[in-house]
């Protein structure tokens, strides 16, 4: 069993669903994440699926909970939204892009292929310091409430089979494998170095 807790980080692309329910489940189990955002504005769903709402990173999830209920209570309260922002507030104050964390990770999920390729771009685009090994693992995950969630519990057994490894590097790979097989879906997986 690894002596210090993995630092995990969850991404997913506006920073609304996906990497926040993860990030609520992992920390309910004594782990250590952060979750980001990759686009360059958070992005709710709006009235109309080509319309969403559109807002800062600077902007937290209250204000963006207060502007949707002015805007149409009715509307975001049947989409989810207001849940969803809701359930940020109590987890953080606002959504933060990884292109802005100086943080490092031992590993970092992402919850879609364009995320993952955008997180690896930009770890492979930084100066390498300190050559410590970041391991970034695609999942795709179905933006819906339902998706987030399955997805998260995934995320979160991995995660805690990942903490109780003797060696991670070792057993990721395999760990990896078994996980496909019970997902019934195959991961991407790379190592980058800071």
């Amino acid at each position: 069993m690894l002596s210090s807790p993995l630092r995990m980080a969850v991404v997913c692309m506006s920073k609304i669903n996906r990497s926040m329910e993860a990030h609520i489940i992992l920390r309910r189990k004594g782990l250590s994440v952060q979750s980001f955002g990759t686009e360059s504005h958070v992005k709710p769903p709006g009235p109309r699926p080509d319309r969403p709402v559109v807002y800062d990173f600077a902007t937290t999830y209250k204000e963006m909970h207060n502007d949707l209920l002015r805007k149409d209570r009715g509307c975001y309260t049947q989409n989810g939204i207001l849940h969803i922002l809701g359930r940020n507030e109590r987890i953080k104050l606002g959504p933060e892009r990884f292109q802005e964390c100086t943080n490092s990770f031992d590993v970092i999920f992402t919850c879609e292929e364009s995320v993952y390729d955008g997180v690896v771009e930009d770890l492979c685009s930084r100066d390498q310091q300190t050559l410590q090994t970041v391991h970034v693992i695609n999942m795709d995950i179905e933006n819906t409430l339902k998706g987030a969630t399955l997805g998260a519990f995934l995320i979160c057994e991995l995660c805690q089979c990942l903490q109780q490894a003797d060696d991670m590097e070792e057993s990721l790979e395999e760990l990896l494998l078994q996980m496909e097989e019970k997902a019934g879906k195959s991961f991407l997986h790379t190592v980058c170095f800071y």
